[in-house]
């Protein structure tokens, strides 16, 4: 328990909880277990560069070179990854129906999220499949229901106001960086429910060193050797200290007098629970408690804010709609809000792709794949199709009002059985901070961006710099 020992003493030390940080650690692998070995000739046409460079290309370069290889190979496409996982990516919108309507049995979505393990843990609805899976979204579904969106609102509100109120008239900022305070900000109180200035103090470095880990990082979890130097020990002193805050939060919560009336997310997860088929009231452990949290934020924080940040930035380029949507947030035209940030979605993805890990063979658009490949429509090819989207370079969010997409043709949430279940939090959360903004203040695109990779998601290079003039 040397990890124990190391922990600053301003935190919780508690022996179990590095155990059970020590054990995840060890056993989660960021490929998962070795698959089949899959003969390259029988899949579709891609790059022939060595598997480390394609890997590369994809996690760092992958706005440049996903759509090269969509010119060049056409609409389905092999990419070689380390170690010898081959990752078959669809484009088109009947692929993505098939991919998402297909069993579960056989399509593995956490196989295929693996690289996730060190930091989410066994238990995280993304890593789960089978029954597993099924149980926890079972759990977790009654606090993301209509009623508890609701009442997520309110807070929503409050925290989005309170940053919104730091801001200077004139003040140039990087609408990232303030929406990813204040994404993060909305997790801490509405999700983890924690309040105490103190605990928020130790929570919020932790917390972004979690979703600013690198993909190095990631994939430096497959050896143990690494996480004894350098960026791989600070970030495993970081899941041990942010698991130790996590874990004492879950301890503390458990035994609040209050718990019955709370309206957080963790709070309602402790209180949920249903006939687990024998009898027994089946509830969510600790353990289980701490990785759906931990999924929930990086699941949940850094994509929201990415979105927010693209439609200040968005915005902010076009006075006319700047207009539209100032009156929108006057009025409470919530329907033109979220129109905003569903095609703020669409046009800057923040995930390139949705995953599956083939555990038998199959099918899909008239190509029959081994057992062992991953496939998954690519998000960032799908969203820029003129077939899907007329003018799909343009920032249009009328394609949202009065009308839905074609179906598969925008999914920045997966699909199916699969289907992200906090985006209807994103979505609200979303319109909130938007309505908030807007109705405090102007917005003014200061200098062009393009998308930036960071761990698995993208982001604004120029962190979408806006100027706000106070209204």
């Amino acid at each position: 328990m040397t990890a124990v020992r190391h922990l600053p003493p301003e935190l919780p030390h508690d022996a179990a909880t590095a155990a059970l940080t020590e054990k995840r650690l060890r056993r989660m692998r960021p490929f998962g277990s070795r698959g089949p070995r899959i003969d390259h000739e029988v899949l579709p046409p891609g790059p022939r560069w060595p598997a480390v460079l394609q890997s590369v290309a994809l996690l760092r370069f992958r706005h440049q070179f996903v759509p090269w290889a969509h010119r060049t190979y056409g609409d389905v496409f092999t990419v070689r990854m380390v170690p010898d996982r081959p990752l078959v990516l669809f484009t088109r919108p009947e692929h993505a129906r098939e991919i998402f309507a297909a069993d579960p049995a056989t399509f593995h979505a956490g196989k295929a999220n693996a690289i996730l393990g060190p930091m989410m843990g066994e238990h995280s609805l993304l890593l789960q499949d089978g029954p597993a899976h099924q149980r926890a979204r079972k759990l977790l579904m009654p606090a993301f229901n209509g009623h508890a969106l609701r009442e997520y609102g309110a807070l929503v509100t409050e925290v989005a106001r309170a940053e919104v109120a730091t801001w200077h008239d004139g003040e140039e900022l990087r609408a990232l960086d303030r929406m990813n305070r204040l994404t993060l900000e909305v997790i801490l109180r509405v999700v983890f429910g924690v309040t105490d200035e103190r605990r928020l103090a130790l929570l919020r470095p932790r917390v972004n060193r979690v979703v600013d880990i690198s993909p190095a990082v990631l994939f430096g979890w497959s050896m143990p050797r690494l996480r004894r130097v350098g960026p791989w020990a600070a970030a495993q002193r970081n899941a041990y200290e942010l698991d130790q805050l996590i874990h004492a939060e879950i301890r503390e919560r458990r035994a609040a007098p209050d718990l019955g009336s709370r309206t957080d997310v963790l709070s309602r997860l402790i209180r949920v629970g249903g006939d687990d088929g024998a009898g027994e009231r089946d509830t969510l452990t600790d353990e289980e408690l701490r990785d759906q949290l931990v999924t929930l934020l990086l699941a949940g924080h850094e994509t929201t804010a990415t979105a927010l940040a693209w439609a200040l930035h968005e915005l902010g380029r076009d006075p006319a709609l700047l207009a539209r949507t100032t009156a929108a947030a006057d009025a409470g035209d919530d329907e033109w809000l979220e129109a905003v940030l569903k095609e703020s979605m669409r046009l800057h993805p923040v995930i390139p792709m949705v995953v599956r890990t083939l555990t038998a063979p199959a099918r899909i658009g008239g190509i029959d794949l081994p057992a062992g490949v991953t496939v998954g429509p690519s998000i960032l090819l799908a969203h820029a199709r003129p077939d899907n989207f007329d003018d799909p370079g343009a920032f249009r969010p009328e394609r949202f009002v009065d009308a839905t997409p074609a179906p598969n043709t925008w999914i920045p949430f997966g699909g199916g059985v699969r289907r992200c279940i906090g985006a209807g939090f994103s979505l609200m959360e979303g319109v909130v901070v938007l309505r908030e903004v807007l109705s405090a203040c102007s917005v003014q695109s200061l200098a062009e961006d393009r998308p930036k990779v960071r761990n698995i998601t993208s982001v604004p290079r120029g962190g979408a710099r806006i100027r706000v003039t106070a209204r």
